[in-house]
């Protein structure tokens, strides 16, 4: 989609993050409240939020996705497996899983690969995204990182968790887009707080972003349509 977007477009493009550590009750509704009213993609939640978002979101449209292993990636592979399959049995239709970025910095493939595999089928066909944690890398380690993800099966690879120091950049996503066939997507999470910088990253090659600024995003878009239509603009559909 480059060039232009509508609201819907982008709306449908972002996975609202609701993964604080430290969110009461209270903020986890604020945040579903707010997926629910731009209409988003996905709400991705704390493993533990799975079941009562599936609930609070029933009849939105708005599905629920959740992390695994997260945020570290160094729990066992059994462990990721089983935390997928009780996010499952809850309710979650999408998983981010963290690559054992330990194991992919050493070059252990085999074992990187193995872990996404694993991973990857006990999803058992539903999406299934895998974060390099890019600020820890250089770039060969995301490209082969990027390569593993393919190579396990994902539907996704994806460039951070939010929780490292660092987030996505233009050129990660190209990387990584360039480092996989056109079957694997890219999803650019991490330090994507506005309008430009989510057209920026969906520009250089990612179809998700994953934010919890999902309301200013959509929000800034909404206000420049508008005045585009005020300043009578030949083009208002879309940005």
């Amino acid at each position: 989609m480059p060039g232009t977007y509508t609201e819907a477009q982008i709306a449908a493009t972002i996975d609202h993050a609701v993964l604080k550590p430290d969110f009461t009750r209270a903020e986890v509704d604020r945040e579903l409240d707010i997926a629910a009213e731009w209409g988003v993609w996905s709400a991705c939640v704390r493993p533990s939020d799975v079941g009562y978002a599936v609930t609070r979101l029933e009849g939105s449209g708005v599905r629920v996705c959740t992390v695994i292993g997260f945020p570290h990636g160094t729990t066992s592979t059994a462990a990721k497996v089983a935390e997928l399959r009780r996010a499952f049995d809850e309710g979650a239709t999408e998983f981010d899983m963290v690559v054992h970025i330990g194991a992919l910095r050493s070059g252990e493939d085999a074992y990187v690969r193995d872990d996404i595999a694993a991973v990857v089928e006990a999803a058992g066909g539903l999406i299934s995204k895998v974060i390099l944690e890019t600020s820890y890398l250089d770039e060969e380690q995301i490209a082969r990182g990027s390569r593993l993800t393919e190579e396990g099966g994902a539907t996704f690879v994806k460039t951070s968790t939010g929780f490292a120091g660092g987030g996505a950049t233009v050129d990660h996503v190209r990387l990584m887009r360039a480092s996989v066939s056109p079957a694997v997507q890219v999803k650019a999470s991490g330090g994507v707080r506005g309008l430009d910088a989510a057209i920026a990253m969906l520009d250089a090659g990612a179809t998700r972003l994953g934010t919890s600024a999902s309301a200013t995003i959509l929000g800034e878009l909404r206000a420049r349509l508008a005045g585009d239509d005020a300043t009578g603009a030949e083009d208002t559909s879309s940005y």
